[in-house]
């Protein structure tokens, strides 16, 4: 009954405050402009994550006031999650560097680990992860509807997790993640009248990476990595697929380009709101082997399925053109084109 009254809360306080901040963000010229895509020919707002962030803590503190347990792991774990939050915002208004962020990505997990009473060798893989998660759930806001599904989906199948294992307060939490993803797709669905941004993706990857090591916790190490890597199967498809596409390209992997896994889904013929479905279709079979593997219904192997599963699809879209060469200034008759120029074709917001 709390769980339903928090998401209900959540999504509600979501879907008012995300349309607050898009004409907030309009009036002070906080927009993006990505290439490529008729629908966005328009300047969009990019501070949607501000709305989903603020409304998941919000009606987190609010059960936590009248009464409703959080825990003290919960608790460093919304704590953690608000630095993430600010340090993603900070990076909208102002790009920061990498290393920056990774910093303060790593001291936000180690302060969660810390209090889940972790062990060293196991306390610095779970940061590695969840630093890892983190940013892979950030390069996954890259087209309209496509990070919200994702993240609403995995956040319920962590809150069944979190319920199972008498966590009722992360499972609080969980729930309102996943109303107020509901609640910004209302605003982000194609096409997108506003994006997540640094801010929520971040906060978005942070609370779900940290959840997903926390319901774990006791758990035979097989066991937990086979979960942990089905929960998070879509969007480490994604990183992976980016990565070994722009280093075959000779691009740089920090760099923006729409070549993630919804652009070559539209380059095979899917339509945007298409792609964003397709994800949450895959990210729901990774989320169903992740809550059996969690109540001990499967064995450790089924997690080779889904490995299987990631690589037969990073494979096959590796195939998709998403770069052609072309000449970046015009050029005198007979001169070549520069060596290794390359463009974007797949229509999309790159990140």
């Amino acid at each position: 009954m709390v769980l339903g009254i928090a998401a209900v809360a959540a999504l509600l306080l979501s879907v008012v405050l995300v349309g607050l901040v898009r004409a907030w963000a309009l009036r002070l010229g906080l927009v993006d402009r990505p290439a490529g895509r008729k629908a966005h020919d328009r300047p969009t707002p990019h501070l949607g994550g501000v709305a989903v962030a603020v409304g998941t803590v919000a009606v987190s503190l609010v059960a936590w006031w009248t009464g409703v347990p959080l825990g003290s792991g919960t608790g460093a774990l919304l704590l953690a999650a608000g630095a993430v939050a600010v340090l993603g915002l900070v990076d909208d208004l102002r790009p920061m560097g990498a290393r920056s962020r990774l910093v303060v990505e790593a001291g936000a997990a180690t302060l969660v680990v810390h209090h889940a009473g972790f062990g060293l060798l196991l306390g610095a893989l779970a940061v590695v992860w969840i630093t890892f998660v983190t940013n892979a759930f950030n390069l996954l806001d890259n087209s309209d509807g496509a990070m919200g599904t994702v993240g609403a989906v995995t956040a319920f199948g962590l809150s069944v997790c979190a319920a199972a294992e008498a966590l009722y307060g992360l499972a609080l939490v969980l729930c309102a993640l996943a109303a107020a993803l509901a609640g910004f797709l209302i605003h982000n669905w194609y096409p997108a009248r506003i994006f997540l941004g640094d801010c929520g993706s971040l906060f978005t990857g942070f609370v779900l990476a940290s959840a997903a090591v926390l319901v774990h916790d006791g758990h035979e190490p097989l066991t937990t990595a086979g979960s942990v890597f089905a929960l998070s199967a879509v969007v480490a498809a994604d990183s992976l697929l980016v990565v070994v596409s722009r280093r075959r390209a000779g691009r740089s992997v920090l760099m923006g380009g729409t070549d993630h896994i919804a652009h070559r889904l539209r380059r095979l013929g899917l339509t945007t709101p298409g792609a964003a479905v397709l994800l949450g279709v895959a990210s729901g079979a990774g989320v169903v082997v992740g809550l059996l593997l969690h109540r001990g219904l499967l064995g450790p192997t089924a997690a080779l399925w889904v490995a299987a599963g990631v690589l037969a699809a990073v494979l096959g879209l590796l195939r998709v053109p998403v770069y052609t060469r072309h000449a970046p200034h015009p050029r005198l008759p007979g001169r070549p084109a520069a060596p290794g120029t390359t463009v974007d074709m797949a229509g999309g917001r790159g990140r």
